[in-house]
């Protein structure tokens, strides 16, 4: 959802990242989830709906997982304006901001999205300051290890999160377990996030 909304709003060179593929577990809460596109790349299917968007797009791909040893070297190799933290995993996400950190490029971070009903709640602030979300809960506390305590805006919820919604993973892609997410709350992140990166870039110009 945030890659649309920032290709909508006319930014022209993006880079989007992602190594998995469309299962039908993500149709009820994920832009490029169609029973058209089950099992295709997940990074084609958004890059040919952004194409189709503006076919002028400067648009890199880069399908693969992250792992948390490439993100120093993927930010220093792309020179990016911005980042936008959609990974739901804790280790390549921590990686992520630490290198974001590392390297003075700026980031918003999305956090958990997963066991929330009410959009009246979601909103972007520093993570120093985020509060009823468990996965900003913990990668606070790691980061702090790292004397990183501020300066990563995060789009989260306060709404406390339904534990009844809490299911466990075989383990896979640094997740040993996730919240069940309903359809408008990952597309709520996605707003934020977008709203946030085009609203700082206008004021750097």
């Amino acid at each position: 959802f945030a890659a649309e909304f920032i290709v909508r709003a006319g930014v022209g060179n993006v880079t989007i990242a992602d190594g998995d593929t469309v299962d039908i577990s993500n149709i009820n809460r994920q832009l490029p989830a169609l029973w058209s596109t089950v099992g295709e790349d997940k990074v084609e299917v958004m890059a040919k709906r952004l194409l189709d968007i503006n076919p002028q797009l400067n648009l890199s791909r880069i399908n693969e997982f992250l792992l948390p040893e490439r993100m120093d070297e993927l930010l220093q190799e792309n020179h990016f304006d911005y980042v936008i933290d959609c990974i739901d995993s804790v280790s390549p996400k921590l990686a992520l901001i630490r290198a974001a950190r590392f390297n003075k490029v700026k980031i918003v971070s999305c956090m958990g999205a997963g066991g929330k009903m009410d959009p009246s709640k979601v909103m972007v602030r520093d993570i120093s300051k985020t509060n009823n979300c468990n996965l900003a809960k913990y990668i606070r506390k790691r980061l702090r290890r790292e004397n990183i305590n501020k300066g990563v805006r995060c789009v989260f919820s306060v709404e406390p999160q339904h534990e009844n919604s809490l299911k466990m993973t075989d383990g896979t892609q640094f997740k040993k377990s996730f919240y069940g997410t309903i359809s408008y709350i990952p597309a709520l992140f996605g707003l934020y996030a977008a709203s946030e990166v085009i609203r700082n870039l206008i004021r750097a110009e």
